[in-house]
This record gives C-alpha cells, structure tokens and sequence, in this order.
C-alpha cells in the first residue's frame, strides 16, 4: 500500500454542524411492513448473518440466500455493513460526551450519574451557569482552545476498500492523505506539532503545561512580570514573563507538556502531526482521506469505519476569569473547565467535523440500498426474507446518524455556556 500526500491543497473543516441530517437508510414503509411479516421466511432459507458483526455480514452469500445479482448483493452487503460501523461510530462519540460531560457536571457539584451524552450535557451546561452564578455580574470567561488533531488510520481504510469493492485489489489500495497532515510516531524530523504527554524540550510555541520559564499567556499565576509589571504569583491577563502555574501558550524555556508547534523541523518523542523526514510509524490521516477509486457504497461503509476508530490529540484549553466576586469560586471552576473540557471539545470541535462529511455520503448510500431492494428477488417469500435481515440494521443506522446530531449539538452548547455563547 502507498500513501500519497497532496501538497498545495487546501481542506476546509467546516464550522459549523448541519441543521438537519439526511436520515441514511431509509425503506419504504410498504416494505418495511411486508418484512414484519417475513420472519418465517428467514428460518425457511437459513437464516440471516449477525447484524450486529460487519465479519459476519462480509462473510454472508446474499446472492445465493436470496437469489440476488452480484451487483445488488454487493451493494446490500455494503449498505449493512455500512449501518452498523455507524453505530459504532454513534456509540463512540456518546461515551466520550457521557465520560467528559458527566465529570464536568460531578466536579462542578452534580452526584448523578449519566448514562448517556446529551443528558450529561445538559447537566454540564447547567451545572456551569451555576458556578459562573457565584463569581458575580462582572465576571468575565474567555475561553481559548487549541484545535485538536483528528487522526483516522490510513491502513484501515486501505483494507476496508479491498475487502468491501472487488474491483479494489488487495496490496495494490493508494490511499492518499490532503493537506499533507499525517499523524503518527516519527523517527526523524516532524514538521508541524508534536504531542508530548510527558513533557519534552520546544523549540516552537508551546500549548499545554512548561516546567521553567515562559513568555506567552498563562491560565494560572504568573510569576515574573505581565505586562510588563511585576507579578508576584497573579492572574496574568496579558503577557507573563516568567513561571506560569498553569496552561500556557507561548515559548516554553523548558519542557513542554502538550502540543509544541515547531518553529522549524525538529525530533519528536510523541506524536507528530504535519509531515515526517522518515516513514511514519502507524502513519493516521489528521487531513481528509482521499480514498482509492471505489463505489459510493463502499467509501460510505469505510468512511464510517475509519471515524469509529479514530482518535484525536486532546485540545488545549486556556481559560481566565477576570472580575470575580468570589476568588476561590472562580479558581475552581477554571480548575475543572481546563481539566474536564478537553474530551467534550474533541467532539464539539474535533470529530463534529469529520463526521459531518460520513453524514454526506450516506445520502448516497441510502439511494444504493433502497435501489438494491427494490431490484432484489423477485420472490415475494425472498423479498420478505431478505427485508426483515436488513431491517434492524438499517433502522438503527437512521437513529445513530440522529444521535450523533444531537450529541454534537449538545456538546457545541456546553462550549458556548462557558464564555456566554450557546446554552442549554
């Protein structure tokens, strides 16, 4: 397999999440009651494949179950398979909003416990109104985050075309990457950012937490000078100069926990986002996928797959608090914003993008699939049969993609009733 990067293209995010989503997989309603019906059929020509195992549905004869063509066997097979990587990818982003949402919410006060992300959400937004309830009316948050680095494995993707479109050949998949944004472990000279957990040396701007003297803005107490005037372990609003107890931004005389954005090319002992002197270790796309040569039915169904295994480099947050009533209230609640945000903005900002191009292509998916239905068997007892094996699936799809819509939604909204924006 190659990875191709495209240099001197330009790839926009996009801002914004879509009013409506297209609801994917639709089936008409006449037919969905006919495969109600269907149930006996399925026990009568063996049965269906786990609807629930994309192994299991790869695996299955379709064409031979149900008298189907090649072609329209290819494309069920797709259209179910693509169904329940969507779930998967509904789920995904549900447990990180839960997980993030919910500690938000129990580090600002709130003892329940939430089982699903947009309830936790709510309860984030609210238990934020809250505390900012307490610093006063002339308080004021401004919120800064860095963007987060999204990465999708180029690999999986290479396996899911050759392994969903037989025109794909096996060894032979050019998976390219825009932007000329790979993500991975470089062993050479990374251009671009460096992840370090742990804290390395910087020799860019550093966006997280340094160990020695920083000049740049600062989320805690500066010691040193802001603005130019002494500081003796103050908020610093402007410039600190100085040592910083808490996030920064800024160049780090020290080591750099965090995303270091590199001046120049340098080495990196984390996680390297841009390009690489060498061939990346488990090189991940942080741009967009240009994929091979493949149906629509099969990008949708990889399209889905890569995002639900994908991950990103947690964002940065800066928070400061200037004008409140109460100092300890507003020193804790920045305390749990730059702690608890993160994993919320990696939706909010971070896969909400992604997504909505997933969202995009399963329009066309939903076109193939109800294509191939109407043109399968010609059987009625077949027609029924294949229908209630596809149904659940399908139907699940339809509700993930509107899960996901909220989930995103809710997670934008608790961004914005930090700093005044969006609420609950």
């Amino acid at each position: 397999m190659t990875i191709r990067l495209l240099r001197g293209q330009s790839f926009s995010w996009g801002a914004s999440w879509p009013v409506a989503l297209v609801a994917p997989f639709l089936v008409q309603c006449a037919m969905v009651k006919q495969a109600v019906s269907g149930g006996a059929t399925v026990a009568m020509h063996g049965g269906c494949p786990d609807m629930t195992s994309t192994d299991s549905i790869d695996k299955f004869d379709f064409a031979g179950a149900f008298t189907l063509p090649p072609a329209t066997a290819a494309k069920v097979r797709a259209g179910v398979s693509a169904a329940v990587e969507i779930q998967a990818l509904a789920a995904k982003i549900d447990t990180d909003l839960t997980n993030g949402c919910g500690t938000l919410a129990k580090d600002l006060g709130d003892p329940t416990s939430y089982t699903n992300g947009q309830d936790a959400c709510r309860a984030a937004a609210h238990s934020i109104g809250d505390a900012k309830a307490k610093l006063g009316p002339k308080a004021s948050i401004q919120l800064d985050v860095s963007e987060p680095h999204c990465g999708v494995d180029v690999g999986l993707y290479g396996s899911c075309a050759a392994s969903c479109d037989p025109t794909v050949k096996p060894g032979s998949v050019d998976v390219q990457c825009d932007s000329g944004q790979l993500q991975g472990t470089c062993s050479g000279q990374c251009s671009g950012d460096c992840e370090t957990a742990a804290g390395a040396a910087c020799t860019g701007e550093c966006d997280g937490s340094c160990d020695a003297n920083v000049s740049g803005s600062c989320s805690g107490a500066c010691t040193g000078k802001c603005d130019g005037k002494t500081s003796k372990g103050a908020a610093c609003d402007g410039k600190c100069e100085g040592s910083c107890s808490g996030n920064v931004r800024g160049a780090c005389s020290g080591n750099c926990g965090g995303t270091c954005h590199l001046g120049a090319s340098a080495s990196c002992s984390g996680t390297c986002t841009g390009t690489c002197s060498v061939t990346m270790d488990a090189p991940k796309c942080a741009g967009s996928v240009k994929p091979p040569q493949m149906s629509a039915d099969c990008q949708a169904r990889c399209d889905a797959q890569v995002q639900a295994h994908g991950s990103c480099t947690p964002p940065h947050v800066l928070v400061h608090i200037t004008n409140a009533s109460d100092p300890v209230a507003a020193a804790r609640l920045q305390t749990v914003l730059q702690n608890d945000l993160p994993l919320v903005l990696s939706v909010a900002v971070g896969m909400a993008k992604n997504v909505g191009g997933i969202v995009a292509s399963e329009k066309a998916l939903a076109e193939g699939v109800a294509a191939a239905l109407k043109s399968g068997p010609t059987n009625k007892m077949l027609v029924g049969a294949l229908l209630a094996c596809v149904a659940s699936p399908l139907k699940g799809a339809t509700d993930a993609t509107t899960g996901i819509q909220g989930d995103v939604s809710v997670s934008i909204n608790v961004q914005g009733s930090v700093s005044g924006g969006s609420s609950l």
